[in-house]
């Protein structure tokens, strides 16, 4: 496998998802961070903290890639990959979020589809990049 088609896969899933991140975590429901402000941190280091946060995509976009190469080579097995993680990580990590903190539920439902798409926007790249040419 050419390693230049892997690292290919992590960038354009990376950067299309950090679109759908800033869509479904940033923009929709916006108004609705504000309802509990204490939850949130209020010093103005959101730069530093956002660059962190697209590196945590950036790792769980070449997770997502590096389990794709080790099973068959398929679009519907990438895309059953993508929902069965999503269905194994984030959405009880939302949900126990949901139970501890004071957030609406609208942010988790957000939350939890900016994920699933996360992880077929790159179940799709690795269908583009990586399988062989039909």
């Amino acid at each position: 496998m050419d390693p230049w088609r892997i690292i290919a896969a992590i960038v354009a899933s990376s950067v299309l998802a950090s679109i759908t991140d800033w869509l479904f975590m940033g923009v929709l429901f916006h108004d609705r961070y504000s309802l509990h402000p204490e939850v949130w941190r209020g010093d103005r280091k959101d730069a530093r903290r956002i660059l962190l946060s697209q590196l945590v995509g950036v790792i769980a976009c070449a997770g997502f890639v590096w389990l794709c190469l080790l099973f068959p080579h398929l679009l519907r097995f990438y895309l059953k990959a993508a929902f069965a993680a999503w269905l194994a990580a984030s959405v009880p990590m939302l949900i126990q979020n949901g139970l501890w903190m004071k957030l609406h539920p609208l942010i988790l439902a957000s939350h939890a589809v900016g994920w699933l798409m996360r992880f077929l926007i790159t179940a799709l790249a690795c269908s583009f990049f990586i399988l062989p040419p039909a």
